[in-house]
């Protein structure tokens, strides 16, 4: 799905690749070869799935922009998607949907979408990175992994996997805005936003709310 290609390095990005790649040039220097860089987006919404994301990059790429995907437009994320697939030895997606959260909890639900991106890399990684401080992997899966509190701001790998987590979703977002359009998917992406608080007031929970968020008490 994903094609390995050229990477560019450039020290004009208002992210320092000194600071964002040091994690990775320490496992590289090791003899680390495969890093995955691993973020999840979507834990706070009303509505829709949470989407996770795995990157393994070669050593020393570098893309000018790469952030964590909260700080970045919209636009600039759009851009930086193809930049980041060109450049990645191997992407993997998960995704949880509103139902299966609702079952699992969002907790257990982001876990399982980052295992599903991991799963679905086309290289087994040697190490992960991931963002947050509540990953796990069971013991028969073995691959030692370090969990960064901010990662998505603080390493290059986690910030290029929030890039495309955030994008998958919002484009799915978009898509149920299609289904859904009086609900403003296109604009808040499933958040509680007071446009979003209103519309389901007056028109109730469509399909891809999650009934566990307390969604029903802002029916009333």
């Amino acid at each position: 799905m994903f094609r390995q290609a050229s990477y560019r390095r450039d020290s004009s990005s208002t992210s320092s690749p000194r600071l964002m790649l040091s994690r990775e040039r320490r496992l590289w220097r090791r003899g680390i070869r495969y890093i995955a860089g691993v973020d999840e987006v979507g834990r706070g919404p009303l509505a829709g799935p949470v989407v996770a994301a795995a990157v393994i990059f070669p050593q020393q790429a570098w893309i000018p922009g790469v952030d964590d995907s909260k700080k970045l437009s919209p636009q600039l994320r759009e851009r930086l998607f193809p930049e980041i697939q060109g450049a990645a030895l191997s992407i993997g997606v998960g995704l949880v949907d509103h139902s299966q959260i609702d079952t699992l909890n969002i907790r257990e639900a982001s876990l399982l979408a980052m295992l599903q991106a991991i799963a679905r890399l086309d290289l087994q990684p040697d190490y992960i990175l991931v963002d947050g401080n509540h990953f796990r992997l069971s013991e028969s899966i073995g691959i030692p992994f370090k969990a960064i509190i901010h990662g998505d701001a603080r390493c290059f790998s986690i910030a290029a996997a929030s890039i495309i987590a955030k994008v998958t979703r919002d484009r799915l977002m978009q898509q149920y805005h299609g289904q859904y359009p009086w609900y403003g998917f296109d604009r808040h992406k499933g958040y509680a936003t007071p446009e979003h608080i209103r519309a389901i007031r007056e028109f109730g929970l469509c399909e891809i709310h999650r009934r566990t968020f307390h969604v029903r008490e802002l029916e009333r």
